[in-house]
């Protein structure tokens, strides 16, 4: 009788095994695209702390708002 219960344990085992190892599926487009306005956004307050001159940190400053909006229409 308890072989029979260590090999349904080992079923179980490895099923659960199995259901782990899945991969993962490819990220939605949406997804991506939230990914990439992060690590835009990153670069750009990064680019910004080491801007020297006014017209750059302008620019910098245009963009991060263009991304920051283009990223709250995603979130919403």
């Amino acid at each position: 009788m308890s072989r029979g219960w260590e090999s349904k344990d080992v079923e179980s085992q490895q099923a659960e095994r199995a259901e782990r190892q899945k991969p993962a599926p490819p990220p939605s487009e949406r997804e991506r695209k939230r990914a990439s306005l992060e690590l835009a956004l990153k670069a750009a307050w990064r680019d910004l702390g080491a801007a020297r001159h006014s017209r750059h940190r302008e620019m910098l400053c245009k963009g991060i708002a263009h991304l920051e909006a283009e990223l709250a229409k995603l979130v919403e």
